[in-house]
């Protein structure tokens, strides 16, 4: 996994690269509040280019074979800016792209740095001259906290009313704000859960809710997702235990 540079960092979070992902068995994705584009090769040689809306829900990888498999993943206020298109239609699933969007080809899979930065000037060529600064200002926020924020205190700090927020997330996001809120903080406790930590660390009323929400949004308890048995969970990839 790449960051991305700060300054494509509001549009973007990362881009990530697998190899031979026909290797893990049962492989799931689970919600990580990003939209992803997707580029891949199958084992024919073919490919590929989707873009896939939020998860609010594990999913298990597709069979197809995909013997390279890299990823953009887009911070919510790209969809409007930068991929210039509403995902509320794709929540849970994803949709074909051409094949020469964003001028990518096959050849851009054969080195990672290089397809990270070709990814970057595309991306930085695309920001408009002017960004609603609420946007921003929101989408910072609820990354500093974790998703755990209070829609009417957000709002008010905005000046921008919940209903008016909670329409635009559903436009184009396909889901409201406290969802959006609840991946994000399911997100942050991925870490911890990773490092064995199997308790909440985050604003979880309990125990109890902690592996309620958990489970809704990873299939399995905690202590389950911590063993990642067959590196299914492959978000799990890009950690590495302390």
């Amino acid at each position: 996994m790449v960051e991305a540079d700060q300054a494509i960092s509001d549009f973007v979070y990362c881009f990530s690269a697998f190899h031979n992902i026909a290797a893990i068995e049962e492989g799931i994705i689970i919600p990580n509040g990003k939209i992803d584009l997707v580029l891949s090769l199958d084992d024919k040689g073919q490919f590929h280019i989707s873009l896939l809306g939020l998860e609010t829900e594990p999913k298990m990888t597709p069979k197809q074979t995909f013997t390279k498999f890299f990823s953009i993943s887009f911070e919510p206020l790209a969809v409007e800016y930068i991929l210039r298109t509403e995902v509320a239609d794709l929540l849970n699933s994803g949709k074909k792209m051409p094949d020469n969007f964003w001028g990518f080809t096959a050849e851009d899979l054969s080195d990672f740095e290089v397809f990270c930065l070709k990814a970057s000037r595309v991306i930085t060529s695309l920001i408009p001259n002017e960004v609603d600064q609420r946007k921003q200002l929101l989408f910072a926020e609820l990354r500093m906290a974790n998703g755990e924020v209070k829609v009417g205190e957000i709002a008010e700090k905005l000046g921008w009313s919940s209903r008016q927020i909670n329409q635009y997330f559903n436009r184009f996001l396909g889901v409201s704000l406290k969802t959006y809120c609840r991946i994000l903080r399911f997100q942050s406790s991925l870490r911890h859960i990773w490092e064995g930590e199997l308790y909440p660390q985050l604003s979880y009323t309990d125990q109890s809710h902690f592996i309620k929400e958990v489970k809704k949004l990873s299939g399995v308890s905690p202590k389950e997702l911590s063993r990642n048995e067959n590196s299914r969970f492959l978000q799990f990839l890009v950690y590495d235990k302390k």
